[in-house]
């Protein structure tokens, strides 16, 4: 079993060699007569130092702190069943005070403090969640006590499923832990149950919070099979020298019984085996081993087969990208979670999107929710482009919580600027479930590097019939393709950012960043000035005469530089009133720095120059280009933009506070993979389903 870290490790906020830089913050609250008070959840977080803070009255109740205490973590118990007690004291004895943050103990340079700490009884309830029956039933709820064992809580967990004619001995519970990471161990029958709970509020009520009981059969009805996901091995490989590589660190007794699918381009690849105990043995070994001196990634997948989904059913497969939006990927991770199953909510950090896609490849019909930037969505979409032809479903319709800077596609699609925090995750569901269909176009960039005949003397001299195609580019754009000034502050800005990444969580600040750069191009040295003389344009093959610009812009969304729209309002002229889905792509010049700030803050719209859907481009210098917000700087060259044959469907939000339908998104369980060994976790998943006749509004995840 792993155990995954309760928070973050780069999440300064909760850690105490943070203390004294919030000295300003602190002196402002004892203005207002308020107190930021550590709060630490149970005995690990202490020895790792790790807390969270609330702001409260100096003169606030006990409840009243307690409340948010609880908050801060959380916690949605009952808050009879918690008690607070003062850090620093010399004894851990129960707040009583009615009014107890003027009495807390304190300590020279440090905030005071409290333990917030679970009620020790000798009765309680717990949930048990079907892991791989088929019951209406999401989680059932059982009253135990200190005597209670596995054995028992099995039994009444089966009556409470409308099981009871099944026998207990043929079932199994597991402990599951759901954080970033998921850990999962199968229970002895004599453990007790309520002991456990009590042992996890001691040392963290947040794990005991996020800890799930999972009732599963002990032998897999679906068959043995295990995947494994192996990365971070070298890109464009043949099979047999992944092959050889991953046999070099298996040996032969631990080979896998098959191979495939590979993901050349991403030196990815997932492995097949027949045996459990061999899966496992080979699960820890490549997950020690190092290939030129990167530690493999291996993950151990889910089987989902068609079978498994009741036919009312429609999935929901999420990703999050927990480097996105500052703390709020990791917060609504954990979200969903806990709201899901733990098995269909995937960390991109851990593989990307192709674990994911994998485990979903037999599923005809699903949802897929990104929670990320318009980069995270970019991501998602090129990897369903590689996986297309092998999955049932080749084009699932996408949703997006906007975690990003810019979130230029999320706004068009009306999923907001940006995810505050402040919006309950168990609405973002409901809102995936009352969105509405649409098609995004696509296009495809295509990078011909200039003929010289210098470089056609040298590709011939290296091979027979190398030609300069050999090192064309091709690209996918989704959002927006910029040439000039445009993508000269795109380039300085993702310079900065990969200097200095930490420094980048937050979009207020980046959208500072962004403010100075400009500023700075205003007096600096102009790289793009005069750019109509240094590029061509053709649009649907006729040439284009180019305004006095610095920068153009070709659009296929109308939002550009978070949340601006460079092609303005409506208005009679000669072109069409553009949209995503109308196979035309929207050509616009930017006549400098201070023009580039006038579209942002919505005084100005950029210059229309074209409208159509083939779009040529000669380049005669160096000059910055970037596509969907990659830059770089592009040598002369022939840029064509043409419709691409890949389709995306996307997921936009209902307008306004529209009435509901008639229906709630509702977890049932569907069985995924694992085998009948008790070593190896039986992996279970729990989706999203839409109704046709009413649910009860009250059901819990």
């Amino acid at each position: 079993r792993s155990i995954s870290e309760e928070f973050s490790s780069g999440d300064s906020r909760y850690r105490d060699n943070e203390e004294n830089i919030h000295s300003r913050d602190r002196k402002d609250k004892e203005d207002r007569d308020e107190e930021v008070i550590k709060v630490y959840d149970g005995n690990n977080s202490v020895r790792r130092r790790i807390f969270r803070t609330i702001t409260v009255s100096r003169l606030a109740t006990t409840e009243h702190v307690l409340t948010q205490a609880l908050r801060a973590f959380h916690i949605t118990k009952d808050i009879m069943n918690f008690y607070l007690t003062d850090l620093y004291a010399t004894y851990e004895i129960p707040l009583t005070d009615p009014s107890p943050i003027q009495n807390l103990t304190r300590r020279e340079g440090k905030r005071p403090a409290v333990f917030l700490r679970f009620k020790d009884s000798d009765t309680g309830e717990v949930r048990v969640y079907p892991g791989k029956l088929q019951v209406s039933q999401p989680f059932c709820t059982i009253s135990v006590n200190t005597d209670t064992t596995i054995t028992e809580l099995i039994h009444e967990a089966l009556i409470k499923f409308g099981l009871e004619s099944l026998r207990p001995e043929d079932f199994r519970l597991s402990e599951v832990l759901l954080d970033r990471g998921v850990t999962e161990r199968v229970l002895m029958v004599d453990e007790k149950p309520w002991e456990i709970m009590k042992a996890l509020g001691k040392d963290s009520i947040r794990q005991m919070e996020l800890m799930r009981f999972y009732l599963q059969m002990k032998e897999d009805p679906h068959g043995p099979n295990l995947a494994l996901f192996v990365g971070c091995l070298p890109p464009y490989l043949s099979q047999k020298n992944y092959e050889n590589i991953l046999i070099e660190f298996l040996g032969r007794e631990n080979k896998f019984s098959s191979i495939g699918p590979i993901y050349y381009e991403y030196g990815s690849m997932v492995i097949i085996y027949e045996d459990a105990k061999t899966a496992v043995k080979a699960l820890y070994t490549l997950r020690e081993s190092l290939y030129e001196d990167k530690q493999l990634l291996v993950m151990l997948l889910p089987n989902i087969e068609p079978s498994m989904v009741p036919t009312d059913v429609k999935p929901l497969l999420v990703f999050v990208n927990v480097k996105s939006g500052g703390c709020q990927g990791l917060e609504l991770i954990t979200s969903f979670r806990k709201l899901l199953n733990p098995y269909q909510v995937f960390d991109l950090d851990n593989g990307g999107p192709l674990p994911g896609l994998y485990v979903f490849r037999h599923i005809k019909d699903y949802k897929i929710l990104v929670c990320g930037g318009d980069g995270t969505i970019g991501w998602v979409l090129q990897c369903l482009d590689n996986v297309g032809q092998d999955s049932e479903c080749s084009s699932p319709p996408c949703a997006i919580v906007p975690l990003g800077t810019g979130n230029d596609l999320a706004r068009v699609l009306r999923w907001g600027p940006g995810y505050t925090g402040g919006e309950d995750p168990l609405n973002l569901l409901r809102d995936v479930i009352d969105a509405e269909e649409i098609r995004l176009d696509r296009w495809t960039v295509v990078f011909h590097p200039e003929d010289k005949s210098e470089d056609k003397t040298i590709s011939n001299s290296t091979g027979a019939g190398s030609t300069s195609e050999e090192v064309s580019t091709v690209m996918v754009m989704n959002n927006y393709f910029g040439i000039g000034i445009d993508a000269d502050l795109c380039l300085d800005f993702h310079n900065a950012r990969e200097e200095n990444p930490n420094k980048f969580n937050s979009r207020l600040h980046n959208k500072g960043v962004y403010v100075k750069m400009g500023l700075r191009k205003m007096v600096g040295r102009k790289l793009c000035k005069d750019l109509h003389r240094e590029v061509r344009l053709e649009v649907d093959g006729k040439h284009v005469e180019l305004p006095p610009v610095e920068g153009i812009i070709i659009l296929n969304i109308l939002s550009w530089g978070s949340g601006a729209n460079p092609w303005g309002q409506e208005k009679e002229d000669q072109f069409s009133k553009p949209n995503h889905w109308d196979g035309m792509l929207e050509v616009v010049g930017v006549t400098g720095v201070v023009h580039l700030g006038q579209i942002q803050s919505g005084l100005r719209s950029a210059m229309r120059i074209a409208q159509g859907g083939h779009i040529k481009i000669h380049i005669h210098s160096d000059m910055p280009v970037q596509v969907d917000g990659e830059p770089w700087i592009q040598a002369p060259c022939e840029v064509v933009v043409l419709k691409s044959a890949l389709k995306a469907t996307m997921l936009k939000k209902m307008k306004g506070k529209m009435k509901r339908r008639n229906t709630e998104p509702f977890m049932a369980q569907v069985a995924a993979s694992g085998s009948g060994g008790s070593t190896t976790p039986a992996l279970s998943i729990a989706v999203v389903t839409e109704q046709a006749e009413s649910l009860n509004h009250n059901n819990e995840f």
